[in-house]
């Protein structure tokens, strides 16, 4: 079954294309690495909740857009294997160095987490 990591970030409004080639340049590693689809969506219509929304959960100034993302994979061992190279010094790729190949954005109020597909409708 498929496995899906979703995030959802703030990034400058400013940094677009910054984030878009940062993006293209990780999402293909991640393809590489067995994802078999990589979304990143900019916010256009985002609006301000009464309790909660996209924009205040993740710190969002006025000069930020909301980015919505995920990454579909074939099964959860495939999307551990690549975090493992991410996160393992002994299997690490350097491409993936921060100090290289930076995001565009503050990471630290980045909201993710990994999910399993419990319907699905449509689609390919």
């Amino acid at each position: 079954m498929s496995y899906i990591d979703g995030f959802v970030i703030a990034v400058p409004t400013a940094n677009r294309e910054k984030f878009i080639e940062q993006a293209q340049f990780s999402d293909s590693i991640f393809i590489e690495w067995g994802a078999t689809r990589v979304l990143e969506c900019w916010g256009e219509d985002v609006p301000t909740g009464t309790l909660t929304d996209f924009r205040r959960a993740v710190n969002a100034t006025d000069d930020e857009s909301v980015v919505f993302s995920w990454i579909e994979w074939p099964d959860k061992a495939t999307r551990d294997a690549a975090y493992a190279k991410m996160e393992d010094p002994t299997l690490n790729d350097p491409r993936m160095d921060p100090a290289k190949n930076p995001m565009p954005f503050d990471g630290k109020r980045m909201i993710f987490g990994g999910f399993s597909p419990i319907v699905e409708l449509g689609g390919k």
